[in-house]
């Protein structure tokens, strides 16, 4: 009778133990099926996701593997995956540093004036995009290279403050925005560059091209532009093209700095603004 009684408790706990296994097996398998819908569900189409915010989101780092694996996710270079099938393109990936990596960066200079429509009739040679952030900004790896199908030209200055939040717009892109530059900073930003990166001739024709800036956003940012030959510039080519918001602009109160600025070697010298400046093919002064 003892040994009956034995089999039958040996009987019960096998049956207690199976059973449940089954049911954690069971929740485990509702769990992570939970787990990837919630993924998919929450994932931006059309941008990459780094791996660190997917991590600090629940996601672990071998769960995200058995994922890939699966068939539902792909590796975006070191440190970042895309939805399988999905189409990434650049603002998909600015997209990420800027909300899921809070880096401060954007669009600016003459990327954010052609998705605005002032730059549209440039020549497109090799597709390069524009970024613009601080000093000492540094960028993941999986977003180095031409992973997406352009060429990042990123410009690290300190041109502005770092808390100034004026001058920027929204860039609507599929189901997400990127934070770009207004027309005003992004004039200033792509001065910022001329003529090493942008071409004269090229800022020339986008000046002619804002007739409509804003001049309380145009005062605000003189102000706070740390390169005088930018501000120099900047006023030249608006004086240049006759822009009537320039009237509306108190240039008293702008630092435009002491001594000469030489924008290009032998050009022509303009003595308002003190900078030499490109002479065109008829020998008139761009």
């Amino acid at each position: 009778m003892k040994n009956v009684g034995q089999r039958k408790q040996t009987y019960s706990n096998f049956f207690l133990t199976t059973v449940w296994k089954y049911g954690f097996m069971t929740t485990m398998g509702t769990e992570n099926k939970t787990k990837i819908n919630r993924l998919i569900n929450q994932w931006t189409t059309g941008a990459p996701s780094a791996t660190s915010y997917l991590v600090a989101s629940g996601f672990g780092r071998d769960l995200l593997v058995k994922y890939k694996n699966s068939g539902w996710l792909e590796p975006c270079g070191r440190g970042a995956y895309i939805r399988s099938g999905d189409k990434v393109d650049w603002p998909g990936a600015l997209y990420t540093l800027q909300t899921q990596l809070g880096l401060p960066v954007h669009a600016g200079g003459k990327t954010a004036l052609e998705r605005k429509g002032y730059a549209h009739y440039l020549p497109a040679r090799q597709k390069r995009v524009f970024l613009y952030g601080p000093r000492g900004l540094a960028l993941p790896a999986w977003f180095k290279g031409n992973r997406f199908g352009v060429e990042f030209v990123v410009t690290r200055t300190n041109l502005f403050p770092v808390d100034l939040g004026e001058g920027f717009s929204e860039f609507r892109e599929k189901d997400f925005s990127v934070r770009i530059s207004a027309p005003e900073r992004a004039m200033l930003e792509m001065l910022h560059l001329a003529p090493r990166k942008v071409g004269f001739d090229e800022a020339r024709l986008v000046m002619g091209n804002l007739v409509t800036l804003r001049p309380e956003v145009v005062q605000g940012l003189l102000e706070a532009c740390r390169s005088v030959k930018v501000k120099r510039l900047f006023l030249y080519m608006a004086e240049n093209q006759e822009h009537a918001w320039l009237s509306k602009v108190d240039l008293s109160k702008v630092d435009l700095g002491k001594g000469k600025r030489m924008i290009v070697p032998n050009g022509r010298y303009d003595p308002k603004y003190r900078i030499t400046v490109p002479v065109d093919r008829e020998g008139m002064t761009a």
